[in-house]
């Protein structure tokens, strides 16, 4: 499959970005996973995204350790990273980002969507934020606040889900305040060892019609 690779900076991290083509995808590209044969009931775009996604991973891990390695999938499907490293992927269109820390306790989640048109945003904003929350992000164009309240919750689903250990839906956490560069998340129940309440700060970037979320905290 034909990649690009390349790094940025944002919010103190640095993010490993790969495009690629799913056209381009050879069912032998597989074979560089060692889990690739729990790929082979996948359709080709997710079997092009998983892949781009830990070439992603792995660069990320080789600039950190010196070491390439490439996690492998959990039973909940979650990425399984080395020991010693937590980290976070995410696929948007034909891009895949990755992120890792040399910390283990961290709590490191990432996010891309494309943003919402107006009609999406309207059909799904009720699923994903309530009443109270949209009022938050009235700063915000209506489809690109559902879209970025989408991918805050999604990142921090990510961030939290080695101790969590479960699924847990939008509903899980509220947005609190949004502004031009962080929104803040507060959870509305506990989960795992966070109680009622506790509050995470994520950073976002709009890059063109690309809303980017990242929580990465010890």
């Amino acid at each position: 499959m034909n990649v690009q690779h390349h790094t940025f900076p944002f919010a103190g991290c640095l993010i490993h970005q790969v495009d690629f083509d799913p056209a381009t995808l050879h069912q032998d590209d597989l074979l560089w996973l060692p889990h690739h044969a729990q790929l082979h009931q996948a359709g080709r775009k997710r079997q092009a995204e998983h892949l781009a996604g830990r070439i992603a991973a792995a660069h990320a891990i080789k600039a950190l350790t010196g070491r390439a390695t490439v996690p492998d999938i959990g039973p909940q499907r979650e990425p399984c990273w080395p020991d010693g490293i937590r980290g976070s992927i995410s696929h948007c269109g034909q891009q895949a980002l990755a992120v890792v820390t040399e910390n283990e306790k961290a709590l490191v989640g990432i996010d891309a969507e494309s943003v919402l048109n107006e009609p999406e945003a309207k059909e799904i904003w009720q699923s994903v934020i309530k009443e109270s929350e949209r009022q938050c992000l009235t700063s915000l164009p209506f489809a690109l606040s559902v879209t970025l309240a989408f991918s805050a919750k999604e990142s921090l689903y990510k961030a939290l889900h080695r101790r969590v250990n479960r699924l847990f839906g939008f509903a899980s956490a509220e947005v609190m305040a949004v502004t031009p560069h962080t929104l803040t998340l507060a959870l509305t129940a506990p989960l795992a060892d966070f109680a009622k309440d506790t509050v995470f700060t994520l950073h976002w970037q709009q890059e063109g019609n690309r809303v980017l979320t990242l929580l990465c905290a010890a």
